[in-house]
């Protein structure tokens, strides 16, 4: 029953992880429609919609919250740390928006990778995880994967984006690694001990304020000259949509998983975008990218095989309250194993003590014989 429970458990990570990067390739497809079909390049604009629709959602739900869990309870004591962390996550979508307009698509997807390795330095420091050998083998089967991919690219002649200024470009990425980082160890740290509500209700008011800021500041006049039509609009709402569900669901997966693992399994959201683009854009296949999914998948499933361990953080004061527990181990993927293993360590005890009372009444009947 214990390995049954845990491989249905990395099933439904499994799953759920390739959902994720279904819906990253929804909007890689739609945002590449809008800018080489009608020359729309709006990062901003496209932001400013997903962040509103979460606040719309979530941020209206923490208004209708009873307690402690209130927004103006949440606003009260941790309002710059919400501040800080809807700027960082707002920055990092942008930073790489932009880095495609000054270094190629092979860069991008090379670099893009430097979010595990920060991933990983911060959640042992502030997170306190602990890795084990087989889940640095399988970061690095999965980056191995990449290489087969971008590889891949360069054969097929697919290396795309501008190369005007490729040291910013690839500057820009790793900016935009390193902060998506920090925003998804604090999406983990809050998402496992806090709440999921929270977390995407104060990302969507914040993110909404800062993106409706940068958008009146840098895109006022491309948004001016839009010329509306029933397709650009159904194209920025399939865009809105696939980063709604993207944010809403990526929470549940971290919770299940961790935030590392997701971006293990979000590797594979290009080359669904490849595949997509053997339809739409006339991509020129190659059998590598079929290798490169398998490896990366591979080693997700190393990756996750074995859980991480998590040291207890000794709460900081009494006015940060949960905000300082730290979860201590994966308890969603264990406990039915520890529980089974309690129950049967309680059957074999019992077991142990009527042998004990028999030997113990043979031992009286001999004594009373002789």
């Amino acid at each position: 029953m214990c390995t049954l429970f845990l491989k249905l458990q990395l099933f439904k990570t499994l799953l759920m992880g390739q959902g994720l990067s279904a819906l990253i390739c929804g909007t890689a497809v739609t945002s590449q429609y809008l800018a080489s079909v009608y020359y729309l390049n709006t990062p901003m604009l496209q932001s400013f919609i997903n962040y509103t629709l979460l606040g719309i959602t979530y941020t209206i739900a923490l208004i209708f919250r009873r307690g402690d869990g209130n927004i103006l309870q949440i606003l009260k004591t941790k309002w710059w740390k919400y501040l800080l962390l809807g700027l960082t996550d707002v920055e990092a979508n942008y930073a790489v928006v932009k880095a495609y307009q000054y270094t190629t698509l092979t860069s991008i997807q090379l670099l893009d990778c430097f979010i595990i390795p920060v991933l990983m330095i911060l959640s042992w420091f502030f997170l306190k995880t602990r890795y084990r050998i087989i889940h640095y083998v399988a970061v690095c089967l999965c980056l191995a994967g990449v290489g087969a991919m971008v590889g891949a690219d360069i054969l097929a002649g697919q290396d795309q984006g501008s190369s005007s200024d490729i040291l910013l470009g690839d500057g820009l990425v790793l900016v935009s690694a390193t902060l998506y980082a920090i925003s998804n160890m604090c999406q983990e740290y809050t998402v496992k001990n806090l709440s999921r509500v929270e977390f995407l209700g104060m990302v969507g008011l914040f993110g909404s304020i800062i993106s409706a800021i940068q958008l009146g500041i840098l895109e006022h006049n491309e948004v001016s000259k839009i010329q509306w039509t029933w397709e650009i609009a159904l194209i920025l709402a399939g865009y809105a949509l696939c980063m709604y569900g993207f944010y809403s669901f990526m929470p549940v997966v971290i919770k299940m998983s961790s935030a590392t693992a997701v971006n293990l399994s979000l590797l594979t959201g290009d080359l669904f975008s490849l595949f997509c683009g053997l339809f739409l854009f006339q991509y020129t296949f190659s059998g590598l990218y079929i290798v490169s999914l398998v490896v990366i998948l591979v080693g997700f499933i190393m990756f996750n095989t074995v859980p991480t361990l998590n040291r207890a953080l000794a709460p900081a004061s009494d006015e940060e309250g949960c905000d300082n527990h730290a979860a201590e181990f994966d308890n969603d993927s264990t406990q039915g194993c520890v529980d089974e293993i309690t129950c049967a360590q309680a059957e074999q005890d019992q077991i142990k003590s009527q042998v004990n009372q028999r030997q113990s009444s043979c031992v009286v009947i001999n004594s009373v014989k002789m």
